[in-house]
């Protein structure tokens, strides 16, 4: 059941004010970043149709509808932040959204953050592709740096660059 005063996207405006005409296919999305929140949403609410009518086309036949489903049963969709959008306004035939999304899954919360691609065909917006990025932190090393010709830290007596190196 789709709590009717709120999106999941996220917009704190109401679901029929904001994804469900687009989700529903009642109106097409008039910007990426409409459409990208409306995808979010259909993955909160496990609108498999939406998901796979608003890929491009070329995608459409290779969409994986059970992955999809079961990504978008076992997670509990917490939140939707868009971070930046390029272009992909109304007058505009390609566009760039960047955003995280949040979710919990297997008692651990997750977020996936993208940098998504849309493009415009025939007056409707569609998901071209997208580029996930990590949302951690890089691994430092702490301890000081092993050189080459240094003994292996491993204990074994050989030089680093024979051994683990």
């Amino acid at each position: 059941m789709i709590d009717t005063d709120s999106c999941p996207c996220g917009s704190e405006l109401a679901y029929g004010d904001c994804c469900g005409p687009i989700v529903t296919g009642v109106r097409l999305a008039p910007t990426a970043e409409a459409l990208m929140r409306s995808r979010y949403t259909a993955y909160a609410i496990g609108d498999m149709a939406h998901l796979k009518r608003s890929l491009d086309q070329r995608w459409q036949a290779t969409f994986d509808e059970d992955g999809a489903r079961e990504w978008s049963e076992k997670a509990n969709w917490q939140g939707l932040s868009v971070l930046s959008t390029k272009a992909g306004g109304p007058g505009d035939e390609e566009g760039e959204v960047e955003f995280v999304a949040s979710f919990e899954m297997d008692g651990e919360v997750q977020q996936l953050r993208e940098r998504a691609r849309f493009r415009k065909k025939g007056g409707e917006w569609r998901y071209l592709d997208g580029k996930v990025k990590s949302t951690k932190e890089p691994v430092v090393a702490s301890g000081p740096k092993v050189g080459r010709n240094d003994p292996c830290p491993c204990g074994s007596g050989k030089k680093f660059k024979k051994c683990c190196g």
